[in-house]
């Protein structure tokens, strides 16, 4: 098919503590990497993703931690999800440069630069996260992308954005476009 990147999930605790069920995902990671080689994959990056529900396995630092195995992995960092999974605290301008430093002190500013990403407001409950993927056009939750957009332009940073809203992709990612293009690009780092 072509593809460059695979974003993959990083599984879930199944009644084992966080460290055992990234244990196990490391584990399961290198045996899919050796597999990727053989089969004459090993030019595909695999990017193990933030996963939005609490119970599951994908924090920022354990995919970080996923990462560290090998330099072909790449963060699918899904701003949605860690807004979710945070109860709406990773949200602005702030947070979103907290991240981004978190990955930088991960993976080094050229790895980091090009980082993945998932973008889409994601209601959340205050029980499991993430509830469900919404569209730009709604206010009641977030993260909003503009400090995303507005940082990645200050950084001079180049990541893969897919837009996950529900139903108005396109239309969603045109917005971010737009956006990008019309005020932040003009605050990218020399």
């Amino acid at each position: 098919m072509g593809a460059d990147r695979v974003v993959i999930h990083t599984g879930a605790l199944m009644k084992r503590t966080r460290r055992q069920a990234l244990d196990t995902a490391r584990s399961a990671l290198r045996t899919v990497i050796a597999a990727c080689d053989d089969a004459g994959y090993g030019g595909i990056a695999l990017c193990p993703e933030t996963m939005g529900k609490i119970n599951q396995l994908g924090d920022l630092d354990e995919v970080l931690e996923l990462c560290q195995l090998d330099p072909r992995l790449i963060p699918c960092i899904d701003f949605g999800h860690l807004y979710a999974r945070s109860l709406g605290a990773d949200e602005g301008l702030e947070a979103t440069g907290r991240i981004l430093d978190r990955l930088t002190a991960a993976l080094g500013p050229e790895r980091a630069s090009m980082f993945h990403s998932h973008f889409s407001k994601i209601e959340f409950t205050l029980k499991g996260g993430e509830k469900q993927h919404l569209t730009f056009a709604q206010t009641t939750y977030g993260p909003n992308p503009e400090p995303l957009l507005f940082l990645l332009a200050q950084r001079g940073w180049s990541p893969t954005i897919i837009c996950e809203s529900a139903g108005t992709q396109a239309e969603d990612a045109k917005w971010m476009k737009d956006r990008y293009q019309r005020d932040c690009a003009g605050h990218q780092s020399a």
